[in-house]
């Protein structure tokens, strides 16, 4: 299969990942959590459970990637869900995006685009 599917497929896994982190802390604000009562609130938290479907969505995806092209080329495009979380984060969660965050994901797309066109 052309790389450049499965990066692409891969970006679309590191996207959903971070749409699951976003619900994980929706999901899990203003709780209190220990570990006798951390799986009894995901449960019964719609956004926790959409948020693990995500992730699971987002393994599948991953494994597929994985099974299709080196390790080496589909891990560091799967790490762009930092950036993605990082911009949904300040989008969804209102959380500050400070220039030093920006030039951080700059850096990171930097790194991913030449490992994928590197290829």
């Amino acid at each position: 299969m052309n790389i450049y599917i499965i990066i692409f497929i891969t970006l679309i896994a590191s996207l959903i990942v971070s749409a699951s982190q976003i619900l994980f802390k929706k999901g899990i604000s203003g709780k209190k959590l220990n570990p006798r009562n951390i799986i009894p609130t995901i449960l019964k938290s719609k956004v926790m459970l959409i948020g693990a479907l995500g992730y699971f969505i987002s393994l599948a995806i991953y494994l597929y990637a994985l099974r299709a092209a080196p390790l080496s080329v589909v891990y560091p495009v799967f790490a762009s869900s930092f950036i993605f979380v990082t911009i949904l984060s300040a989008v969804y969660l209102r959380e500050r995006l400070s220039k030093g965050r920006v030039f951080g994901i700059l850096l990171i797309f930097l790194g991913i685009l030449i490992i994928a066109i590197s290829y």
